[in-house]
C-alpha cells in the first residue's frame, strides 16, 4: 500500500534537512500550525499547493513526500525484471548494434494498435499489462525507423519514429508512475526527439504536455507552466487548431499549464486560461473527426469539466467544485483515469465541507470502479484517514477504512 503517514515523512524529511517546524515554515509559507498538526497526525492530508509549497521548503520531489504513487504494488518492489526490461528498452546499451528492419511480417498498422491498446490499458491502470507489452513494442517501433524509404514495406522511416515517440512517451508515463522521474524524463526527451525526426507536428507538444506533467510532480511548476504555455501558442501559430487534433493539442497544453499556475497559488490565471479551454473545447465536437484519440490529447468539454472540479479542489474552493459537478455527463471519450480522479477529488471536496457521508458515497463509487487504484492511492487513504479520525462514523465508512487498512 502506498504511504499512508504523511506526518511521519514530513518530520522524517524536515530533520534530514535541518529544519525546525518554524523554519520549513518560513521557507515554504505554510502556517506553522498546519505543519505541527500534520507532524503530530491530527490532521493527515492537506491540499496539493500546500503539499507542493511543503516540498519546495524540504527540497524534494512532491512524490517523496506523498510516497509511492498508484503504480507501486503493496511489496513496494517496484524494481522486478518486468521494469528493468522497460529501463533496457529506453536506454538500450551504450555501442550497441543499429536496429534492423522489420521481417516481412511487420505491420505497421498492428503496431500503431498495440500502442493505442497500451495507452488504453495505462489509462485503466492496468500497469503490470503495460509494462509487460512495452518492450517489445519500444524494439518494434526502433526496428520500423530502420526501414527505408521506396523499400516496398508501405510505409517510410517518418512513421516508424512516430510510433517510436508514442511508445517512448508510454514507457514515461509508466516510469512516472513506478516513482522513477529521472528515467521518465529520458524517455521523454528521446521521444521528443523521435518526434521531430517524425512528419507529424503534433507529436513534439503532445510529448512536451507530458514533460509539463513531469514537471509538475516534481514541484517545477515554473518550468511546467513555461513549456506548456509555448507549446500551445506555437500550435496555434501554426494553424493546427483547424483541425481537431491540433486543437485537442492545444487545449491540453492550455489545461496543464492552468494546473501549474492554480498550483502556483495563482487561480486567476489558471481561472482564465480554464475559461478560454472551456470556449475553445465546443469546437471539438464541430470539427471533421480526426486520428485515434487513444494516440491524441485527452480534450473535451467534459476533460475541462474535470480539470475545473480538480483545480477547484486544490485550491481550496469545495462549495465551487460540488457545484461544477453537478449535472455533469462525461464523454465516452474520457479515460478511465480521468473519471476516477473526478471521483477522488469529489470525495475530497466534501471532507474539506465536514460532509463525511457525501466523502464516502463518491469513494465508495470510486471503489467499485477502480479498487486497486484507490488502494494504493496516497490522498485516497489520507482521507479515509481523516474521516476515520471523526467521532461518529458514517454508514459505509467501516468497509472502507478495513479495505484500505486504515481501520485501528
Amino acid at each position: 500500500m502506498a504511504n499512508d503517514d504523511l506526518g511521519r515523512t514530513l518530520r522524517r524529511l524536515r530533520r534530514l534537512a535541518l529544519l525546525t517546524q518554524e523554519d520549513l515554515a518560513e521557507r515554504s509559507g505554510v502556517c506553522v500550525d498546519v505543519i505541527r498538526q500534520l507532524e503530530q497526525r491530527r490532521k493527515h492530508s492537506a491540499r496539493l499547493p500546500t503539499l507542493h509549497a511543503l516540498a519546495n521548503g524540504l527540497g524534494v520531489e512532491l512524490t517523496t513526500l506523498l510516497g509511492d504513487p498508484p503504480a507501486v504494488s503493496a511489496t513496494g518492489e517496484n524494481d522486478g525484471p518486468r521494469f528493468v526490461a522497460v529501463r533496457r528498452a529506453i536506454m538500450p546499451a551504450l555501442g550497441g548494434p543499429e536496429p534492423e528492419p522489420p521481417g516481412a511480417d511487420f505491420s505497421l498498422a498492428v503496431l500503431r494498435e498495440q500502442i493505442a491498446e497500451g495507452w488504453t490499458q495505462y489509462h485503466a491502470a492496468e500497469f503490470d499489462a503495460v509494462m509487460k507489452a512495452l518492450p517489445d513494442m519500444i524494439e518494434d517501433a526502433r526496428a520500423a525507423t530502420a526501414v527505408g524509404d521506396g523499400d516496398g514495406s508501405g510505409h517510410d522511416r517518418g512513421a516508424g519514429f512516430a510510433a517510436l515517440s508514442k511508445a517512448l512517451q508510454l514507457a514515461g508515463h509508466v516510469a512516472v508512475r513506478m516513482g522513477k522521474i529521472d528515467l521518465a524524463l529520458i524517455s521523454l526527451e528521446r521521444a521528443i526527439d523521435a518526434a521531430d525526426r517524425s512528419a507529424d507536428p503534433l507529436l513534439r507538444p503532445i510529448v512536451v504536455n507530458s514533460v509539463a506533467w513531469t514537471y509538475q510532480r516534481q514541484g517545477r511548476l515554473d518550468d511546467a507552466l513555461s513549456i506548456a504555455m509555448h507549446a500551445a501558442d506555437a500550435v496555434e501559430g501554426g494553424g493546427h487548431t483547424a483541425a481537431v487534433d491540433g486543437l485537442k493539442v492545444w487545449g491540453a497544453l492550455t489545461m496543464s499549464a492552468a494546473t501549474s499556475a492554480a498550483r502556483s497559488n495563482d487561480y486567476e490565471r489558471a481561472a482564465a486560461l480554464m475559461a478560454r479551454a472551456e470556449n475553445e473545447a465546443g469546437r471539438v465536437a464541430k470539427l471533421p473527426p480526426g486520428s485515434d484519440s487513444r494516440m491524441v490529447s485527452v480534450f473535451s468539454p467534459s476533460s475541462v469539466r474535470i480539470e475545473r472540479v480538480r483545480l477547484a479542489v486544490q485550491y481550496g474552493r469545495p462549495q465551487e467544485a460540488l457545484t461544477l459537478v453537478k449535472g455533469m455527463r462525461l464523454g465516452k471519450d474520457v479515460p478511465a483515469s480521468w473519471r476516477t480522479w473526478l471521483l477522488l477529488d469529489v470525495a475530497r471536496a466534501h471532507t474539506d465541507l465536514g460532509d463525511a457521508a457525501g466523502a464516502v458515497k463518491a469513494l465508495e463509487s470510486l471503489r467499485r470502479v477502480a479498487p486497486t487504484w484507490v488502494q494504493h492511492h496516497t490522498l485516497a487513504v489520507a482521507i479515509v484517514r481523516d474521516l476515520w479520525a471523526l467521532p461518529h462514523h458514517p454508514p459505509g465508512l467501516k468497509t472502507l477504512a478495513e479495505f484500505l487498512g486504515v481501520a485501528e
